[in-house]
């Protein structure tokens, strides 16, 4: 059963002027032509903005590309999913049947676009600094743990790039087990690497989100044997 938005707007704590503006934000394009479409345009743009705002203050020193990979990282769809998972977004979406039945409401894509579109109606409800208020309360944890000494790699990428240049298979993820409710899932991977004698294991909210905490494990592990991934 799909709750009432004025029960996700009293948590996110903004009293929308226009409640119907709210709805439309959770409403996908599989229930017709008033969908959230538009409104996902206008929040993923007043996103991008001020994510570059708050990098621009936060690393004075950053180069212009430092900073646009910083940023792709923070907007991505599965971050925006992960964002919309904590606040519960998938418990009030509007969707059609055949979104419903498939399990739309638990989707990344579609769980993403809602956030940005739920950016984009409180832009509209309240203008940009309340706009700016949430993006920022939203991803402030995110901002904070950013270090430019870090390697802007994912830990995939870097896992797969170590193995290829000692000439080594390609890791193996393995899908454990899917525990929880159908919108608030918890998945459970194990990674296989021909140079660790035990496999290592990662858990997210997302199956992508396990397979990276996996191979950020069996780097780290690497990395202790004297390696450098």
């Amino acid at each position: 059963m799909i709750k009432p938005t004025a029960e996700l707007a009293r948590r996110l704590g903004h009293a929308f002027s226009d409640p119907a503006l709210f709805e439309l934000a959770l409403t996908h394009r599989s229930c017709g032509k008033r969908n959230n479409e538009r409104l996902e345009f206008l929040g993923d743009s007043i996103l991008n903005f001020v994510i570059a705002e708050a990098l621009y203050s936060q690393f004075p020193a950053a180069r212009e590309g430092q900073m646009s990979r910083l940023r792709a990282r923070l907007v991505k769809g599965e971050t925006l999913s992960e964002i919309a998972r904590e606040l519960d977004i998938g418990d009030y979406l509007r969707l059609g049947s055949g979104e419903l039945k498939s399990g739309g409401f638990r989707r990344d894509s579609i769980l993403a676009d809602a956030v940005e579109a739920i950016i984009g109606a409180i832009y509209l409800d309240s203008g940009m600094e309340t706009a700016r208020h949430y993006i920022l309360s939203w991803f402030d944890g995110r901002l904070k743990s950013l270090d430019l000494n870090e390697s802007l790699k994912d830990s995939k990428t870097r896992l797969q790039e170590f193995l290829q240049s000692r000439r080594e298979a390609l890791p193996k993820y393995e899908l454990l087990s899917v525990d929880g409710e159908a919108h608030a899932q918890t998945f459970h991977i194990r990674c296989e690497v021909a140079l660790l004698e035990q496999p290592t294991e990662g858990v997210g909210s997302s199956r992508r989100q396990a397979e990276q905490e996996a191979a950020r494990a069996a780097l780290q592990t690497l990395e202790t044997r004297g390696g450098r991934a």
